[in-house]
């Protein structure tokens, strides 16, 4: 009888942990007025590089966890998603796509329509006024809307989730109108605010708020994302309205960089190409979603 090592005796540390989430991006077509992550058109893309999230995938896959989940901002304006749902599931992960949706590229709903590949979305009431009142950008109901039916007909496995935002919103009309369309497997939530922080808490992220932007400073990178994300995810003010603070938001709000470049830092990137190419239009409009390509595949 052979005795087991050391190594099979000891259980895995993701023991019990179902799936991963990954957030490709903070970038989104749309600005949903709740999200906690403040996703929008011109949120950073993040530092993680292509080859990263192939070996992020590969240890999620090591660890014998199940599923991995692309998230965030928009997982589909990630330039190569097909080549990490298709890495996920070479590694034997089922893969969910959470997206918002909009846009949907021809490559890609192939790549959905894979065995252990399925899709999730929000969706906020059956009245696309109000869908796109809390999305911020006009037309996205119409087109989440569209892909849904589209998804449907491809047989893509889907759930959707909807979130109360808006008092009087329309959420059991839309869970209705989602199931209408063969929707099934649908959560309704309510927003929350985050949690709040005692002051030895607020100490210790001050303190990670200074290193973090000294580290970004040094390298001429942005550390003010990283600032409001905290902020709004804790759901307190880490730093005092001192003017210093009030024109770094500004900044933020504006779309400028918020460490001004000096002598030796980097300039802050320009715009992805590729994003322009998965919209198929170069006037894509992220407040209309006006020449922001069709919400079919290319038959």
């Amino acid at each position: 009888m052979s005795i087991p090592t050391l190594a099979e005796t000891r259980p895995s540390p993701a023991t019990g942990i179902l799936s991963v989430e990954c957030e490709l991006t903070a970038r989104c077509q749309l600005q949903c007025s709740h999200c906690c992550t403040l996703s929008g058109p011109k949120a950073s893309t993040g530092t993680m590089t292509h080859d990263n999230w192939l070996r992020v995938t590969r240890s999620i896959a090591g660890l014998g966890i199940p599923a991995i989940q692309f998230i965030g901002g928009e997982p589909t304006l990630y330039p190569r998603l097909i080549e990490l749902i298709e890495h996920s599931r070479w590694h034997g992960l089922t893969v969910e796509v959470y997206s918002n949706l909009v846009h949907i590229r021809g490559a890609l709903w192939e790549t959905l329509e894979q065995d252990g590949v399925r899709l999730a979305t929000s969706y906020y009431s059956d009245v696309p006024a109000q869908h796109d009142e809390i999305t911020g950008v006009s037309g996205s109901y119409d087109r989440t809307r569209a892909n849904i039916v589209e998804a449907l007909r491809r047989g893509i496995p889907m759930r959707a989730g909807i979130v109360r935002v808006l008092e009087g919103q329309r959420a059991e009309e839309a869970e209705a109108e989602l199931r209408q369309l063969g929707v099934q497997q649908i959560q309704v939530d309510r927003a929350r605010k985050g949690k709040s922080v005692g002051p030895l808490e607020r100490e210790r992220l001050q303190a990670l708020l200074r290193a973090q932007g000294e580290a970004d400073a040094a390298r001429g990178e942005l550390s003010s994302f990283f600032l409001e994300r905290l902020e709004r995810l804790m759901d307190v003010t880490v730093m005092p309205p001192t003017a210093p603070t009030l024109r770094l938001r500004e900044r933020l709000r504006s779309g400028h960089s918020a460490i001004p470049p000096g002598p030796s830092a980097r300039a802050a990137p320009a715009p992805s190409k590729t994003m322009a190419a998965e919209t198929d239009s170069p006037s894509c409009s992220p407040t209309t979603l006006q020449g922001c390509g069709s919400t079919r595949a290319r038959e």
